[in-house]
């Protein structure tokens, strides 16, 4: 996890992410560096939008949320047929994610277990 919050670090300060700049955040906090582990996450996140990812991630609870929250169950017809298209609107938009985590993350789950 050290290594994402490295990554992380350097995206907030604006600095490049790259082997040597995670690899001194890493030393500097006092962690023993697996140079594997640091090359397949700077090889990880090349094609990635930090940024994006953030935002996506922060608004995936609220999302989720919501949708909970919808489903109190109501005896009016209509908040039900507006449940349903909500429920699938949201399984294809989870659908949608998943595509894109295949594409974007490929590796990360085995690098970070």
């Amino acid at each position: 996890m050290e290594y994402v919050y490295a990554a992380l670090i350097l995206n907030e300060s604006g600095e490049e992410i790259n082997e040597d700049n995670i690899t001194s955040v890493l030393e500097a906090a006092g962690v023993d560096v697996e140079q594997s582990r640091v090359k397949a996450l700077v090889a990880a996140l090349e094609d990635v939008d930090i940024e994006e990812a953030i935002e996506t991630a922060a608004a995936a609870p609220a999302a989720a949320g919501g949708a909970a929250g919808g489903a109190g169950g109501s005896d009016d017809d209509d908040d039900e047929e507006g449940g349903d298209e909500a429920e699938e609107a949201e399984a294809a938009e989870e659908e949608e994610e998943d595509e894109d985590d295949d594409a974007g993350g490929e590796g990360l789950g085995e690098l970070f277990g």
